[in-house]
């Protein structure tokens, strides 16, 4: 099988793109590919994607190389196409992406929208799924003041809002 890790892929290639509007594959709220059919379901094809995910000026997209021509195609997506799949409980913590990225958690960079847990890294946002929500758990409190985490001895509030700067 030939390698099309995006990272690897020879720039010199013909790049097709493909917009949004034109992509035959999106990600929904909870992180997972569908197309017309449905879901996807084969976990090799959804690694890939999710591997594949990368930003530029013009939004997320994810790439392949197909024939003599690297393809470009940029993807509808609700919220966020980056996840926490994972949360490595070491010290410090670490949060496993979708994207096969590791990231520290920084509980000053955490709030919660719509109920959901999101940590904002400069002007993305990035969702914890419930797997990695689960995970979180024994960490996190909730009083009438709201959700907070707590880690060793320290607690942080988690605001209803981004803490954007």
């Amino acid at each position: 099988m030939r390698n099309n890790d995006p990272s690897t892929m020879d720039s010199r290639l013909p790049e097709v793109v493909i917009p949004k509007e034109n992509a035959v594959f999106w990600m929904d709220g909870r992180g997972r590919w569908l197309n017309r059919h449905g879901r996807f379901e084969h976990k090799r094809i959804i690694d890939h994607f999710n591997r594949a995910i990368r930003r530029d000026e013009n939004g997320y997209y994810v790439t392949q190389i197909r024939g003599n021509i690297r393809e470009k195609v940029y993807f509808a997506y609700d919220d966020t196409p980056l996840f926490v799949f994972q949360v490595i409980t070491r010290d410090p913590i670490h949060l496993l992406l979708n994207t096969t990225e590791s990231i520290a958690l920084d509980p000053t960079r955490l709030f919660v929208k719509a109920d959901q847990l999101f940590q904002q890294r400069g002007d993305e946002r990035i969702k914890f799924s419930d797997r990695a929500l689960l995970a979180m758990a024994p960490y996190l409190d909730e009083s009438a003041h709201g959700f907070s985490i707590r880690i060793g001895d320290r607690t942080w509030p988690i605001p209803d809002r981004c803490p954007c700067p």
